[in-house]
């Protein structure tokens, strides 16, 4: 399995780098435009009092609004889920299903390899991976709140990405369950993407609705912190965000322990392949029975004397 970890995290350092450099840049910026925010509150708070403070109050409390990890919120970790799940879902539903589109996953456990350990390793790699591509996003923090004013020290804005890794993991294992049970990464990840985009949807629309409490209580993003964990991170959300990816994971396990491995290619709807076996022979039509027809052969001209 350590190999298995090895390989698989080998092929997620373009990704980690990519994602981890680019995140690392936008905290540097964040605290740049929280340092604004800090400068103009007077003004700030004359805006949300007009139309403009409905929009704000989809992302952050009005009441609190100047408070550092509201402008936390509202500069970075608000849309985080929703950045990153760009990363997380294609990852998680690609661990498997990436490898058995291209026809490669059979010819890999033709080795003496079991599957528990592939799944295992390549499971391993992928929460590796995305443990390190927030760190590097929280390396901009720690090298930029030193010269801040803002009232937040690297430890304290490490809590957000602990709740940041939980949702993400959450979505990411669904992912991978979706990929063993679709027909192809791409229907999976596309799944996995709406219900990830629906979930923060309904999450911050729920903040200017209260119709939408009842759904949104059903959402993962609800139980994501954001910059509110900074005054401290609410264990029985993490812990249930991590107990819902715990689930996916086993079901994964567990639907890749018993399944047929494709050899190559997408994958086909178990019902649309019983409804296209089920169907007769098409009748052909005059003309393509006379296309389909061989021609007789013509007789030779008997010969002249």
């Amino acid at each position: 399995m350590l190999t298995i970890w090895t390989y698989t995290l080998a092929r997620f350092r373009g990704q980690v780098l990519g994602w981890g450099a680019c995140l690392c840049l936008m905290a540097l910026l964040s605290v740049a435009r929280s340092e604004i925010i800090l400068e103009n509150r007077g003004q700030i708070r004359q805006l949300v009092q007009g139309s403009g403070g409905k929009m704000i109050a989809m992302f952050a409390d009005l009441d609190k609004l100047t408070s550092p990890e509201r402008i936390l919120s509202l500069s970075f970790f608000a849309y985080m889920p929703l950045i990153l799940g760009v990363f997380a879902v294609p990852a998680g539903c690609g661990l498997l299903a990436a490898d058995e589109d291209a026809g490669t996953l059979d010819l890999v456990l033709a080795h003496p390899l079991s599957r528990t350990a592939l799944f295992a390793g390549r499971l391993l790699a992928f929460t590796t991976a995305l443990a390190a591509v927030l760190a590097l996003s929280w390396l901009g923090f720690a090298a930029a709140l030193g010269r801040s004013s803002l009232a937040v020290g690297p430890a304290e804005v490490a809590l957000p990405y602990v709740s940041l890794f939980a949702v993400l993991l959450f979505f990411g294992t669904l992912a991978l369950f979706l990929g063993t049970l679709l027909p192809s990464r791409r229907s999976a990840a596309s799944a996995a993407g709406l219900v990830l985009v629906a979930s923060f949807f309904v999450t911050t629309l729920a903040r200017l609705d209260p119709g939408l409490e009842t759904l949104a209580n059903l959402s993962p993003v609800s139980y994501y912190q954001s910059g509110e964990a900074i005054r401290g991170l609410n264990g029985w959300w993490f812990a249930g965000l991590l107990a819902g990816a715990g689930l996916f994971a086993g079901l994964a396990w567990w639907r890749f322990e018993r399944r047929d491995i494709r050899v190559a290619g997408e994958g086909a709807w178990r019902w649309w392949r019983r409804a296209t076996s089920t169907r007769g022979p098409r009748p052909c039509s005059q003309t393509s029975r006379r296309a389909a027809a061989p021609e007789a052969p013509s007789a030779s001209p008997a010969r002249r004397p």
